[in-house]
Order: structure tokens, then sequence, then C-alpha cells
């Protein structure tokens, strides 16, 4: 007897979740609970979930793998983020290409920025994406904020 037909409500809160990345684009992960949901071969984008009350969920660290057993079963930062800050679940994306995790992986750090997560995090409001898809957009959202800010508040440069 499954866990999904002892409680049916649990399908709807553990199947899929719906994160979205700093340029606006959505992105579907499924919700593994155990190793046996981590796919056999593959890789993507994975993001280690801490859930309070059921529906609020705060990532604590996002990262990319060629290959989900081989990273996730041995990963060095599971036992900190399960441990020391409450994870209980992973979220899995499977991505073939290689430059497409890379730009999805610094998409969800710059939009989310995880504790656990350091380096892609950015340092301030004028901190570039260093891939140049995520750069052309933020530097488009930049003109934008520019082209509506108020002339009077802003400090003389």
């Amino acid at each position: 007897m499954s866990l999904f037909s002892i409680f049916p409500f649990s399908l709807i809160i553990f199947g899929w979740h719906v994160w979205y990345g700093e340029t606006g684009e959505t992105y579907r992960f499924k919700i593994t609970l155990t190793r046996g949901g981590i796919p056999a071969e593959g890789g993507g984008v994975y993001i280690f979930v801490r859930r309070r009350f059921v529906f609020f969920l705060e990532p604590l660290y996002i990262g990319k793998a060629t290959d989900f057993r081989s990273r996730l079963y041995g990963h060095e930062r599971w036992w900190e983020a399960w441990w020391k800050r409450g994870a209980t679940e992973r979220h899995i994306l499977r991505i073939r290409n290689g430059s497409d995790r890379a730009r999805i992986e610094e998409d969800l750090i710059r939009r989310y920025q995880p504790r656990m997560n350091d380096m892609l995090v950015p340092r301030g409001a004028l901190d570039m994406p260093s891939n140049a898809k995520l750069r052309r957009a933020w530097r488009w959202r930049q003109w934008w904020k520019d082209m509506f800010r108020l002339p009077f508040g802003r400090k003389p440069a």
C-alpha cells in the first residue's frame, strides 16, 4: 500500500512543485522524499528544501549534477541541510544539456538566494549574472527600473 493511496492529499502536496527564476521563467520540479525517488540516470538541477506548515517551502541549497545518483547519494551538503537546517525533501528537474543546467541553476540562485549557496548569490544591486542570456534579461530589467525611477531621491554619481 503506497503513501498516496493512504493520504490522497499527499499527491497534491508531494507531487510536483513550480519554482520561478529571476527572469520569471518557470521550472517544474519533481519532489522526492526518499532515495528511491532519485532518477537512475541523467542529470539536471536539484534543490534541498525545508517545508514549513505543509505549504511554505524554503530552498536551502540549489545545485546541478551530471548524474543524480552519484551526486545526491553522498552529497556533502545534504547532511548539513538535513541536520542543521531542517531540510525535508529534494526537488529534481531533469535537464540533458550542461549549459542549460548552469543557466537554470544561476537563475534560481539569483532569485531565491539560498542560505547554503554562496558562490552565485548576487552581492549587490548592480551585480550582473555570469550567464550571457541571464545578463541580457537582467540589463533589460535594470533599464526599465531606471526609466521609471523618480529623478529626485537619487544620489548623484
